[in-house]
């Protein structure tokens, strides 16, 4: 069982939900955070939301749909501590895991058909970080996250 943190706009919302059910039929926690509304909402602030859930260790893992899965994954990646990803098939889904630890997925509910999103979550939630070689690689990811934060802080400052 995986602890998932899901949110979406208003394009992303029929996947979202389908996205959520299949979840729970699989077995996985989700914690929702919306939006649940056909209401034009701004994605950057559901991306946001669902980046520090998995920062905080509230979530192990999110999943953000937007119409594209463009926007969210751009915001996600501008939270310290994720890896983002946006793929359209279970294959790049296994590897965005296998060799980038990816933790949070991006899904674009208009250009990508439901079943695949649905193939796409559930590879993505069963495959594991390889480790090894790409232990290195991902450090390395780590690593200019901190140097740029340190420059950022070193030029406030």
């Amino acid at each position: 069982m995986v602890r998932v943190a899901v949110g979406c706009d208003h394009a992303g919302l029929e996947l979202k939900r389908k996205i959520v059910s299949h979840l729970e039929d699989l077995g996985h926690q989700v914690l929702d955070l919306g939006t649940n509304t056909e209401d034009s909402v701004d994605y950057p602030t559901f991306a946001l939301a669902v980046s520090q859930a998995v920062v905080r260790g509230d979530a192990e893992r999110g999943i953000l749909v937007c119409k594209t899965g463009v926007g969210m994954c751009m915001v996600a990646n501008k939270v310290p501590g994720i890896r983002a990803c946006q793929v359209y098939d279970p294959e790049t889904a296994i590897l965005s895991r296998e060799h980038n630890d990816a933790n949070v997925l991006a899904l674009g509910g208009g250009v990508i058909d439901h079943q695949t999103a649905l193939e796409v979550v559930a590879a993505w939630l069963k495959a594991e970080f390889a480790g090894g070689r790409h232990e290195r690689r991902v450090s390395m990811i780590r690593e200019i996250e901190r140097s740029v934060l340190q420059r950022e802080v070193h030029e406030r400052s």
